[in-house]
């Protein structure tokens, strides 16, 4: 009985550790200029993964890394006119982020340019189980979600591929930084 219990609570514990993007962040499409909406479960991913080349040395690599992912979830919306989303809409998805396994590791705040980042990692023992990065701008809303193994230093490597944008060392992507 009570292995039954440590079992019951270890899993429930695992499931309050998984992050989604509410359904509620549909309505933004509607709204937005642009979209990115990427949905790539695991054989998804793996399927896509057969595309990339391996006689690219950059396309080879992030196809290695992707092999330990269950899965990478993008929505990024740009918007025509400021106030399109609201600090409750952004707390909805940090909520998430405060349960057991998940440190957020960066968070920048810009008073001026109103550009703000932050960057969640989910350990899982000693290896990283999960990212989840959430930057937003008054007309722009991105939210990267990438489950599964992955090694912190291969992180960089994915911007560009799979809908996730290339980001520089402040959690913003190159694009936003040349607006």
């Amino acid at each position: 009985m009570k292995f039954a219990l440590i079992i019951f609570a270890a899993a429930g514990s695992l499931a309050a550790q998984e992050f989604r993007i509410p359904s509620s962040f549909d309505k933004f499409a509607t709204r937005a200029k642009e979209m990115v909406d990427v949905n790539l479960d695991g054989s998804l991913l793996q399927l896509a993964a057969r595309f990339l080349s391996d006689s690219d040395a950059d396309e080879a690599q992030v196809k290695k890394l992707v092999s330990g992912l269950k899965g990478i979830f993008v929505k990024s919306y740009e918007f025509e006119n400021r106030g399109e989303y609201t600090e409750a809409d952004l707390e909805s998805l940090r909520s998430q982020l405060k349960g057991p396994g998940w440190s957020r590791i960066v968070g920048v705040r810009s008073q001026r340019s109103g550009e703000n980042s932050d960057v969640y990692l989910r350990s899982d023992g000693n290896a990283l189980g999960g990212l989840v990065v959430i930057t937003s701008e008054p007309r722009r809303l991105t939210v990267v979600n990438i489950n599964g193994s992955i090694n912190p230093d291969d992180i960089r490597r994915l911007g560009g591929h799979f809908g996730i944008p290339k980001l520089d060392g402040t959690g913003n992507s190159k694009k936003n930084r040349e607006d």
